[in-house]
């Protein structure tokens, strides 16, 4: 007899039960294995809240921020950690230039997606990818709103100078095949003391960097900002900041604009520069 309507309804309520059960399964067994082999790793050296502040009316598109993120990190072939964005909406009366590197969200879903703690978020608001610990189920991508993670299917093409350097969280290579990756705010960089490679090379100063417990942020140039009258006085926005996830990247807006409309909602959509 041929199964009813209901009965293969009820079957496929089942298994999807079952999946949600077994990836549920997955994740706490994952936790538990992993969770006794290493020691806390979120909290970080310093006292900290690293921010991000980006000047749509300065950047040009130059995409130097790019490349200088590509060189620093040795990032493979056809990824770009943060990408530049030529956007048209109605933030401005033209067309701008808008740079996405990873958002570091306070309240990043690609953490609570990830099965084995491989992505976590640090106490200096870092959300840092150990690839010792990612087994490629690349869930984190698809949580990701900002597609700012890349999943490296085969083995990435290494030089010496890449090869030299043993495996560290805090510069996210050598790279190898398998795993996923992304920007990270160069943590080492800011453990010297210096600016990320982003801001380091922007010369038009669009790519401010410093810290929020300071209540100040600089840039390239020199040129210091205070935090606060950009993040708490409607100057600044943050991209997709309705979903939640508190994006530690700001943007002041395009030439033009002072602060976007209540009903706009910005984001990183259109050709690449």
């Amino acid at each position: 007899m041929a199964p009813s309507r209901r009965s293969f309804i009820q079957f496929l309520a089942g298994g999807a039960g079952l999946l949600f059960l077994g990836w549920t399964a997955l994740k706490a067994l994952s936790a538990r294995v992993f969770q006794a082999a290493l020691p806390p790793r979120s909290v970080a050296p310093g006292n900290h809240r690293w921010v991000m502040v980006i000047d749509l009316a300065k950047c040009d598109g130059c995409k130097d921020c790019t490349k200088a993120c590509n060189k620093m990190h040795f990032v493979p072939p056809f990824q770009e950690w943060i990408k530049v964005y030529e956007v048209s909406d109605n933030m401005a009366a033209g067309p701008y230039f808008l740079a996405r590197p990873c958002m570091q969200c306070d309240n990043p879903p690609c953490v609570r997606g990830c099965p084995t703690g491989a992505t976590f978020k640090r106490t200096d608001g870092i959300v840092i990818q150990d690839n010792d610990r990612c087994i490629g189920c690349r869930n984190c991508i698809a949580q990701c709103p900002y597609s700012a993670r890349f999943f490296n299917w085969g083995e990435p093409k290494h030089t010496a100078e890449e090869l030299a350097h043993p495996y560290s969280i805090e510069h996210n290579y050598p790279h190898r095949m398998g795993v996923v990756e992304k920007c990270i705010f160069c943590p080492d960089m800011l453990r010297a003391g210096k600016l990320p490679a982003c801001a380091e090379a922007c010369t038009m100063g669009a790519v401010y960097f410093g810290d929020e417990l300071e209540d100040a942020v600089t840039n390239q140039k020199g040129e210091t900002i205070q935090f606060s009258k950009v993040a708490k006085r409607g100057a600044a926005f943050r991209l997709l900041q309705e979903l939640g996830t508190e994006p530690r990247v700001y943007y002041l807006p395009p030439a033009g604009r002072k602060y976007p409309a209540p009903d706009e909602k910005p984001h990183a959509m259109g050709s690449t520069a």
